[in-house]
């Protein structure tokens, strides 16, 4: 085989490669709607929910996942783990524990526009 036919079978084969492992992940981010709770009853992971510590409920994410959340209004970021299931409501993709929600400064207004990064 000719060198320049090799060179371009290894890039094709590379770029192909690449488009089979870009389409075989999981999305790694993801913007929307978030609101908080804080409720003190178990989670649907097992563990008691802590109001305080840096955790969230989402859809489909595997429990004890990490996610880097930020506050598309203020800019301010929070590593989160994955503890429960929702939300519930339409048009959210994240429920983020009262803790959560101070540090990214939105306790007061109840729900944000966020941007989650899985780590």
């Amino acid at each position: 085989m000719k060198k320049s036919n090799r060179a371009a079978l290894v890039a094709a084969t590379a770029a192909a490669g690449l488009m089979v492992a870009a389409s075989a992940s999981p999305a790694l981010a993801q913007c929307g709607r978030a609101s908080w709770y804080a409720l003190h009853s178990k989670t649907a992971s097992g563990e008691r929910m802590n109001p305080s510590a840096l955790t969230a409920a989402h859809r489909s994410l595997p429990f004890g996942t990490k996610v880097k959340v930020t506050n598309k209004n203020n800019g301010k970021s929070v590593v989160v783990r994955i503890n429960d299931r929702g939300p519930f409501i339409r048009g959210r993709v994240l429920d983020l524990s009262k803790g959560a929600a101070r540090e990214l400064g939105f306790v007061q207004s109840g729900h944000t526009s966020i941007c989650m990064a899985r780590l």
